[in-house]
């Protein structure tokens, strides 16, 4: 770990570096260099870095601002599952443009079209069908409010944003047919609530896909990035939130574990004692920081017959940029200091918006401040549980055969993916989406259907006589 040095006549210096780290962290965590082209890495480790220009070329910019536009991609990319409506999210960003892109605008419009999609539509009342669907897409919209909310008007409605989401999936869930069961895991003193997709009733032993999701994405996203995937090809899916997801940390106020391990054998031992699934054949999915979480459970967990990192990710705090990073030194008190005398004081507002948002899965002090309009002051704790994440020394360990993902300008992780299928001693393939496919970032925002037969050809081949 770098250490910050020098005096307090340097003080000036430091907060003007650090700073400039933060205002990277407001962009998405992306840095660009001359044209937009990618800024060259420093200290020989990956940087978080933008797309080379022209990734998201035309019509695929809906916002200026790449945090933006990255939600409004990944809103747009869902309607391929029923998860959202082109003409919907296209009205919903020109409205947010014309009023002047903020979180304010955002979330407000966001909001309204997930309340508006949760009553009957004008004339006959909904039937099933109907019903059913516009929950899912206010889910969607629910989602997408509740990213930004923290630097909205009203921080405080996180947890009725959440739960406002969370009621349009169940809701949505309760009338598919057949309805996933949903139960809640063992897990310490929190149960993990699990919904269980089944293709039928029959009881017939089938593949199943544990559908893991990352630091800041909901259930809805599970299923775009999953559920009907497997459906179509006879599979189960189970889709849970884990500790720093969903239920367990806007409610429960559960963070993240690096254990992730202590949250998926619980779910292998769930699913086996079903007699609808064949326990030799379960898979396991991570998507974006759960390309991280994913791996490490399998690295551990040796039930799971295959697995897939979208992408690979095997240190998530590089995904900050190096001078948020080099806040944190080995003394709490050194480290908290700089961070509360040199940093906040001239943070940016919107740098400090999106600080709160990507480290309140780590602390629930954190989180409960930022819902008072305020930033978190102890900068050490949730900052040396990401930095537990780190999963270099448990990679070798993985015992399945594994895909690793990676994406054409990786915002996030650049880099990592190929670093994960370099350290793996298991069977294994790496396959890159590209812009040239449309499947360009982060998680292929704009083509989860190519996404997801990439991810279900390669499980299929992979599992398809067992182990």
């Amino acid at each position: 770990m770098t250490h910050i040095t020098g005096g307090r006549n340097s003080g000036p210096t430091r907060r003007a570096v650090l700073l400039s780290g933060a205002g990277a962290v407001a962009t998405g965590c992306t840095r660009t260099g001359a044209n937009g082209a990618p800024a060259a890495a420093t200290s020989g480790s990956p940087t978080p870095s933008a797309a080379a220009a022209g990734i998201t070329p035309g019509v695929m910019t809906l916002f200026a601002d790449p945090a933006y536009n990255f939600g409004g991609l990944l809103a747009l990319g869902s309607s391929g599952a029923g998860a959202a409506e082109v003409g919907e999210v296209l009205t919903a960003v020109n409205a947010i443009n014309r009023a002047g892109l903020s979180a304010q605008t955002y979330v407000e419009t966001f909001r309204k079209l997930g309340d508006e999609l949760m009553k009957p539509p004008p004339g006959a009342p909904a039937d099933a069908q109907t019903k059913r669907f516009r929950a899912l897409r206010a889910a969607q919209y629910y989602g997408q409010a509740l990213f930004f909310v923290l630097g909205s008007d009203d921080p405080g409605a996180e947890e009725k944003l959440y739960k406002a989401g969370r009621g349009a999936w169940d809701t949505f869930c309760g009338l598919c047919e057949p309805a996933p069961v949903k139960a809640g895991v063992p897990y310490g003193t929190t149960p993990l609530p699990v919904w269980f997709f089944r293709p039928d009733t029959s009881g017939t032993p089938r593949p199943t896909v544990i559908l893991t999701n990352g630091s800041d994405g909901q259930n809805v996203d599970m299923w775009t990035y999953g559920v009907p995937a497997a459906l179509d090809r006879g599979w189960n899916a189970l889709v849970y939130d884990g500790p720093g997801q969903g239920q367990l940390l806007f409610v429960d106020q559960v963070v993240f574990t690096p254990t992730w391990e202590k949250v998926v054998t619980p779910l292998v031992d769930w699913l086996t004692a079903r007699a609808d699934v064949d326990p030799d054949r379960i898979a396991l999915t991570g998507l974006s920081m759960a390309g991280d979480l994913a791996p490490r459970a399998a690295a551990f967990e040796h039930r799971i017959a295959a697995l897939v990192a979208m992408p690979g990710c095997v240190e998530p705090w590089l995904g900050f940029p190096p001078e948020i990073r080099k806040i944190l030194t080995p003394d709490k008190q050194q480290t908290n200091d700089i961070w509360n005398k040199e940093v906040v004081p001239e943070l940016p507002p919107d740098a400090a918006d999106v600080m709160k948002k990507r480290f309140e899965p780590f602390s629930v002090p954190a989180m409960l401040e930022a819902r008072r309009g305020k930033l978190f002051t102890d900068f050490y704790t949730p900052a040396t549980r990401i930095q537990a994440l780190t999963i270099t020394d448990v990679v070798g360990r993985i015992k399945a055969p594994t895909l690793v993902l990676d994406y054409e300008g990786e915002q996030f992780y650049p880099g990592q993916p190929r670093r994960m299928y370099d350290a793996l001693t298991s069977p294994k393939d790496y396959v890159k989406l590209t812009a040239r496919q449309g499947a360009q970032l982060h998680c292929s925002p704009m083509a989860p259907q190519l996404h997801c037969e990439v991810v279900f050809d390669w499980l299929q081949n992979t599992m398809a006589g067992g182990r």
